[in-house]
C-alpha cells in the first residue's frame, strides 16, 4: 500500500522533497552540541593541524555544535549531493584537477537547492524558522552527516556513504522544529588504511585524524605562501587539490554515477587539462576559464605556481620557454616556483 500525501509525515515528505531538488542523501539529527566532537575539534587545533586556516580557530567556540551557534535549533537536515566520478580520478595525467572541482562550483549549486528545501519547509510548517548552510559558515557538516545516518568519518576523515562512497557534497540546515532523528551511522572502516597508506604526503598522522599542512588539498586550496620543497616532488601532477586517499577507498565500488548531479559532470578541459595553456594564463584569463569552477577562488597567481610545481615534476623540456618566462613573473611566489621548475627541466644539446 503506497502512503497518500496526507498520511506521511513531515519527516517523509522532506527527504522525497530534497530528492526531488538532486539530494542522494538526506537525514536528520539532533541539533544538540556533541561533547564528543567539540573535544575532537579543540583537539585538532590545538595540535595545530588546521595551518594557516585561522577562521577555522577563530570561530571555534560557535563551531563545536549547532546550539552554540544558535540556541534555538533543535533539528539539524543533513543534506549531501554526489559527485561521484565516471573515470579513475588517480589515471596518469598532464596535470590533475580534483574531481569535486572538474564541475560547476559546488557552492552555488548547493545553496540553490538548500534554500529550496528551506522554502519549501517554511510553507509546510508555517512559522518555523532555519538558517541554510552550504560550507560557507562554521558548521562540522561531516560530523552532522554521520550524526544523521548519511555516512560515517572515515579514517581520511571524510565522510564515507555506503551508497555513495566518498563522493558526497554537504549541506545543513538548522531548524527549530523538532523532527524525528535518524539513527547515526556506524563505522564501517573495520582495520582497512588505504587511505592512510595512498597519501602521497604522510599527511594522517593517526587514523581519522588528519594534519592540513601536509594535505595536497590544503597546499594547493588554502596555502597562500612558497609550497615547501619537502611535498614538492610529491605533488606529483596534482594542481588543485588531491584525491587519492578518497579514490582508494573500497566503499566507492558501490557509488552509483547515476546519483551524479548533472551540475557535477566534467568540463572536458578540466578533466585532461593541458599544463602549457595554463602556465600561459594571466589574471583575465584566467578568471575567463575558471568562470563558474570553485578553481576561480585561489586566483591565478597561487594556481600559475601548482602549475609550476606540476611543470618541474614532469621535465619535459617543451615547457622550459614558458617557466623561464614566469621566473619574472611580478608574484615572487610564481616566480621563486619557476626558478624551482626550471632547475628541474632537462638542457637541450
Amino acid at each position: 500500500m503506497v502512503n497518500s500525501p496526507a498520511t506521511l509525515t513531515i519527516e517523509d515528505r522532506l527527504k522525497a522533497k530534497a530528492r526531488e531538488l538532486g539530494f542522494a542523501a538526506v537525514g536528520i539529527a539532533p541539533a544538540a552540541d556533541d561533547a564528543v566532537r567539540a573535544g575532537r575539534l579543540h583537539d585538532w587545533l590545538g595540535e595545530g593541524f588546521h595551518g594557516s586556516m585561522g577562521w577555522m580557530e577563530d570561530r571555534a567556540e560557535v563551531r563545536q555544535g549547532p546550539q552554540s551557534m544558535w540556541p534555538e535549533a533543535r533539528s539539524v537536515i543533513a543534506l549531501g549531493m554526489s559527485y561521484a566520478p565516471a573515470i579513475d580520478p588517480l589515471a596518469p595525467a598532464e596535470a590533475r584537477i580534483s574531481v569535486y572541482a572538474q564541475g560547476r562550483d559546488y557552492h552555488d549549486v548547493l545553496k540553490k537547492a538548500a534554500k529550496a528545501l528551506a522554502r519549501w519547509l517554511v510553507d509546510a510548517v508555517p512559522g518555523v524558522q532555519l538558517k541554510v548552510f552550504t560550507d560557507t559558515a562554521p558548521v562540522m557538516e561531516k560530523p552532522l552527516g554521520e550524526a544523521a545516518g548519511l555516512g560515517w568519518q572515515g579514517k581520511h576523515t571524510n565522510l564515507v556513504s555506503r551508497e555513495h562512497g566518498s563522493w558526497l557534497f554537504l549541506a545543513a540546515i538548522y531548524t527549530t522544529l523538532d523532527l524525528a532523528p535518524d539513527a547515526p551511522h556506524a563505522d564501517r572502516c573495520g582495520s582497512c588504511r588505504q587511505c592512510q597508506d595512498a597519501c602521497p604526503t604522510d599527511a594522517f598522522p593517526a587514523p581519522y585524524r588528519l594534519d592540513a599542512r601536509r594535505c595536497i588539498s590544503y597546499l594547493t586550496i588554502e596555502h597562500k605562501g612558497p609550497i615547501p620543497h619537502e611535498f614538492r616532488e610529491a605533488m606529483g601532477a596534482r594542481i588543485y587539490g588531491c584525491d587519492d586517499c578518497l579514490a582508494v577507498c573500497p566503499w566507492n565500488k558501490f557509488a552509483d554515477t547515476a546519483a551524479r548531479h548533472a551540475a557535477f559532470v566534467p568540463r572536458e578541459e578540466l578533466l585532461a587539462p593541458n599544463l602549457a595553456e595554463l602556465l600561459a594564463l594571466d589574471d583575465a584569463g584566467f578568471r575567463a576559464k575558471f568562470s563558474g569552477s570553485p578553481i576561480k577562488r585561489i586566483g591565478r597567481d597561487r594556481f600559475v605556481r601548482n602549475c609550476l610545481i606540476a611543470a618541474g615534476n614532469a621535465g619535459d623540456p617543451a615547457l622550459a620557454g614558458q617557466v623561464e618566462a614566469l621566473t619574472g613573473d611580478p608574484d615572487p611566489v610564481v616566480a621563486e616556483a619557476a626558478r624551482w621548475a626550471l632547475g628541474r627541466i632537462p638542457v637541450g644539446d
